[in-house]
């Protein structure tokens, strides 16, 4: 890896990770990616060597300049426990679907605040992707649903896109 790139430990289906690709790719920034497997091997992000870029054992982690950023939403799916996972992932996104829909109305132009990119297009896509994966009926969100169809034809979008990801299983590439 060359010195003074930013290096961006990642998962390919990490909502979070996804934040943070969008942006980079939005701005411009080129860097590394370092897989980091949050199910093989136990997670990888509990190795000695992640807890060393990461204490929080968590992704994605952005080091810039040496300075390294986390953030992460797994730990919560976690301690829902599998069996509930579903119905309270459906719960959570239906509930701030709902909540978002409404304020969208005044707010949304293109994107969600007028019609340049902001940070809140930045997590909409990624909790779109999450309520599509756990099987949330996004018909109630017509506002939603375009705003996202609109930044998914994006480059930024696209490039990001977990599809696209070094650590993306073959059988999930397109």
């Amino acid at each position: 890896m060359q010195a003074g790139k930013p290096i961006l430990y990642s998962y390919f289906r990490s909502s979070c990770s996804w934040r943070v690709r969008i942006a980079l790719a939005l701005k411009g920034i080129e860097y590394e990616t370092v897989p980091i497997n949050l199910v093989k091997d136990g997670g990888q992000q509990f190795s000695e060597e992640f807890q060393a870029v990461n204490p929080m054992k968590q992704v994605p982690a952005l080091k810039i300049d040496g300075i390294t950023i986390g953030q992460s939403n797994l730990s919560i799916l976690k301690q829902v426990g599998q069996e509930n996972q579903l119905a309270w992932a459906q719960k959570a996104i239906s509930s701030g679907f709902h909540a978002l829909e409404q304020i969208l109305q005044s707010t949304a132009g293109t994107y969600c605040v007028g019609d340049e990119v902001s940070m809140a297009d930045l997590c909409l896509v990624p909790q779109v992707a999450n309520a599509e994966r756990f099987k949330t009926d996004l018909t109630p969100y017509p506002t939603i649903s375009r705003i996202n169809k609109t930044l998914l034809a994006l480059e930024a979008f696209q490039v990001s896109h977990p599809c696209r990801q070094p650590d993306t299983p073959p059988e999930l590439r397109t």
